[in-house]
């Protein structure tokens, strides 16, 4: 997994974690055990009621044992969305 996110590197990426958060940022670095650091980062918060809230977190480390899915955003299609409208149910941790 570590040579697939050599790529990613100064990419936006997605973040996925084990106890179900969505972290959005630019990778600027990862280890051989996956901890990653983001930069001009942000939590996305997922509700059924109000549309996603973004919480801004600036430079942000993710421990790799944490990490459920990473995934390059396409950053076109990520800046025309309305978050504020998307309604959608909170993920939920991962059960192995």
């Amino acid at each position: 997994m570590a040579s697939g996110l050599e790529a990613y590197v100064n990419s936006t990426v997605s973040i996925i974690t084990a106890d179900g958060r969505n972290f959005v940022g630019t990778l600027k670095g990862f280890d051989q055990t996956i901890n990653v650091i983001l930069d001009e980062s942000h939590e996305r918060v997922f509700s059924t009621t109000s549309g996603i809230e973004q919480i801004v977190l600036g430079l942000h480390i993710i421990r790799g044992d944490n990490i459920a899915v990473i995934g390059q955003v396409d950053e076109t299609i990520d800046t025309r969305l309305e978050f504020a409208s998307i309604r959608g149910e909170p993920l939920g941790p991962v059960v192995h």
